[in-house]
């Protein structure tokens, strides 16, 4: 009997024991090989709902420029990001004019979401 319990406890992994190492020799556990660090799909759903209802607002609410704006600025429509400067270079604008844009834009869709 004490020896079928010894052998049953030999077969037990725990979550948390290290079972290896990786390329810069850190511990690894099952636990960190086992974690899905990926959305949820109901966190993805709910996402691209919210993506939708933000993209029909802007076109319904903003003007092209103020629109055409946040999409540079935030990296909307998958591009990437630009700063003030950059865009303010694009319409040949000042960085102020483009930040004074931008917060009446996100004015204008905040109210629209408020409603």
């Amino acid at each position: 009997m004490f020896f079928r319990n010894s052998k049953k406890l030999n077969s037990e992994v725990y979550l948390n024991e290290p079972i290896g190492k990786d390329k810069d020799d850190n511990v690894i556990t099952l636990q960190e090989i086992l974690e899905n660090n990926e959305r949820s799909i109901e966190d993805a759903i709910d996402l691209k709902l919210k993506q939708k209802k933000l993209y029909e607002k802007m076109e319904t609410t903003l003007k092209p420029r103020e629109k055409e704006i946040l999409i540079l600025r935030f990296g909307l429509n998958n591009e990437k990001p630009l700063t003030q400067n950059e865009v303010a270079d694009i319409y040949g604008i000042s960085r102020s004019y483009v930040s004074r844009i931008e917060s009446k834009a996100i004015s204008k869709l905040a109210k629209e979401f408020r409603e």
